[in-house]
């Protein structure tokens, strides 16, 4: 196991030990990030609740597959290869709430993650990474041929 994983693992433990004991809140610990994000409609409004826009950048990949069999469970990720990354964000553009993930990347730690989205329709998948302060982002069209969102 990499050591920087090794490392976000226990420093993850940790925390949720410290929440389950009460010494922290749930919503404390969920403070970082802005829950009135997730309820934005819109690309732009995501865009803007994460900061910005971003620039386009070859160092951030986002992992997902060309054709999607079932738009319920779409694999996706994305992989930041910028030095000091501390956020990581995955917008699917034609979803009813687009911003589907948020990530906070702790010092040190390898920055890639992986999960499972809902899709409704084909649609681009666009990770922005934030590293130094500054925003930058990749796209990846996925078709979806059974959507997930009540499709």
């Amino acid at each position: 196991m990499n050591n920087s994983r090794r490392t976000a693992i226990k420093t993850t433990g940790a925390f949720a030990t410290l929440v389950s004991l009460g010494i922290v809140t749930q919503s404390q610990a969920q403070a970082a990030v802005d829950r009135a994000s997730f309820t934005v409609k819109t690309m732009d409004d995501a865009l803007k609740a994460i900061g910005g826009t971003p620039a386009t950048s070859d160092q951030v990949t986002v992992v997902s597959p060309d054709i999607a069999e079932n738009g319920a469970v779409v694999p996706v990720g994305v992989v930041s290869k910028l030095p000091n990354t501390t956020d990581l964000y995955l917008i699917i553009e034609k979803n009813p709430t687009p911003l589907a993930a948020a990530f906070m990347i702790p010092a040190g730690t390898v920055a890639d993650v992986q999960t499972r989205v809902k899709m409704g329709q084909s649609t681009n998948v666009v990770a922005v990474v934030k590293a130094d302060g500054k925003l930058f982002s990749a796209t990846k069209e996925t078709k979806v041929t059974l959507g997930g969102c009540g499709g």
